[in-house]
């Protein structure tokens, strides 16, 4: 038993680390909305700008590694539960602070899909770095939280601006 005002730890037991069953959970729907940016150098921004990036479009790379991230979510973050994505939209913006990636994920499972947005746009930054470093190696992945969440246990979640 945990000293008290102590949480008990639910992915630890015994001092070693568990998945936590979720057998008995209901299924709901439920959506995640993660962002993230990457920032971009001058030169950087001018390959992406000029389209003269020799590796390609990053934006469409980027948006397609979002995509597949946020389906192998379970491969990466070790005790998270593998869960059936059934929809999932990355949306990758040049904005004048950088690249800006916005992925919402939705599935009716017993457990939620934070992490599977946020995997999703963590992804697609890397995918952004990958295709602009031959510009420039000072790309910066920077400000990935978690925006919102719908259903399950906990409710709704929405960052503050």
């Amino acid at each position: 038993m945990p000293p008290e005002n102590v949480p008990e730890l639910t992915h630890f037991q015994d001092g070693l680390p568990r998945m936590v069953d979720v057998t008995d959970k209901v299924p709901t729907t439920r959506t995640a909305t993660a962002e993230g940016w990457v920032r971009l150098p001058p030169e950087a921004r001018a390959a992406l700008e000029a389209g003269t990036n020799p590796k390609g479009d990053p934006l469409t790379v980027a948006r397609l590694a979002g995509l597949a991230g946020s389906k192998r979510t379970a491969d990466l973050v070790l005790l998270c539960h593998p869960v059936p994505v059934t929809g999932a939209d990355v949306r990758v913006s040049l904005e004048e602070a950088g690249v800006r990636i916005e992925a919402t994920v939705r599935t009716t499972a017993p457990t939620g899909v934070e992490m599977e947005a946020l995997t999703a746009v963590t992804i697609a930054a890397l995918n952004v770095y990958d295709m602009l470093k031959a510009a420039s190696k000072a790309i910066e992945i920077t400000g990935v939280r978690l925006l919102a969440k719908t259903g399950g246990k906990s409710g709704e979640y929405r960052a503050k601006v």
